[in-house]
């Protein structure tokens, strides 16, 4: 018996779709099929999940909304989890907010400005989910997650459920303490945020929402900014002066709205996305002598 008929019988009772294709659940719209895809609504599924990986030696991904991922086209080997049910939920008391791994960041953002509660605003255009946020700690002018994490709820494959302080979470530049102990899932996590006057709150939603429909590309698929920040420079206007806005390789392309986005501008394979990468890593490096390291999660086989 192999592992995709023991996982009909021994994960009775939850989602489980064989050969995903993650060009539907990335927004780049791109990547090769996954072996199995599950969905649990629960902590109780989740740990289920987990042990069975654990005890089948398989290799397991957990995907938000796909948001900051490249999936190479021959797809993803083992299973694919992505939360939902009550990983879909968040409640709200005085100036605190639950929320579950899967809620949108940008709605909760969007939601808390309303409730007049101030902190989150600078991620009203981000398109993860809040586990996302956490695992990268996602940040936004000139905001980021760690500012307002109370504290993370994680499983751990057959340990169960634990909790994890601020200070425990090991925040830094797009990195948290779950980018190391990969056998740790984000399930929940606790805002503490300000109470102010929703009329300031909602404004500066509208602000950066505005600012950033006028600078990015959203109109086309992508995984937003490509790399991270190098100290003393901005991407975008690093790789518009080497000439590369619009530079196309296959149906990938450095965005004409933003250099630092690539966008699939029809038909693009990971493979096409990678070699602009490469490609650009090398002009940036041959003209302005700086290392450009990629932001966007590659996973998968070619």
């Amino acid at each position: 018996m192999n592992w995709q008929e023991k996982a009909q019988r021994e994960l009775t009772g939850l989602k489980l779709s064989f050969k995903k294709p993650m060009a539907d659940l990335t927004t780049f719209k791109i990547g090769g099929p996954i072996d199995l895809l599950v969905e649990p609504n629960n902590t109780e599924e989740l740990e289920r999940i987990l042990i069975f990986c654990l005890d089948n030696n398989l290799p397991r991904l957990i995907i938000g909304s796909g948001s900051n991922l490249l999936v190479r086209d021959g797809g993803i080997r083992g299973i694919g989890i992505k939360l939902a049910g009550e990983f879909e939920r968040w409640e709200m008391k005085a100036n605190l907010i639950s929320a579950g791994t899967a809620v949108s960041l940008s709605k909760l953002a969007k939601e808390a400005a309303e409730q007049g509660l101030s902190g989150l605003e600078f991620a009203c255009g981000i398109p993860g989910t809040v586990g996302g946020g956490v695992y990268m700690n996602a940040g936004a002018y000139n905001g980021e997650i760690a500012n307002v994490v109370g504290r993370v709820q994680a499983v751990q494959g057959k340990r169960g459920v634990c909790w994890f302080d601020k200070k425990d979470l090991k925040f830094g530049y797009r990195f948290s303490r779950f980018q190391q102990e990969t056998d740790l899932v984000i399930t929940r996590v606790e805002f503490t945020l300000e109470q102010a006057p929703v009329e300031l709150t909602s404004s500066k939603v509208n602000e950066l929402t505005c600012l950033r429909q006028s600078k990015q590309p959203l109109e086309a698929p992508s995984a937003g900014s490509v790399f991270r920040r190098p100290e003393g420079y901005y991407v975008g206007p690093l790789i518009e002066a080497a000439g590369l806005k619009g530079f196309k390789i296959g149906g990938a392309q450095v965005s004409l709205k933003h250099a630092g986005f690539i966008v699939n501008s029809g038909g693009a394979t990971a493979r096409d996305v990678l070699s602009l990468i490469t490609h650009i890593q090398k002009v940036i490096k041959a003209k302005n002598g700086v290392d450009l390291v990629p932001e966007i999660r590659v996973v998968g086989e070619e």
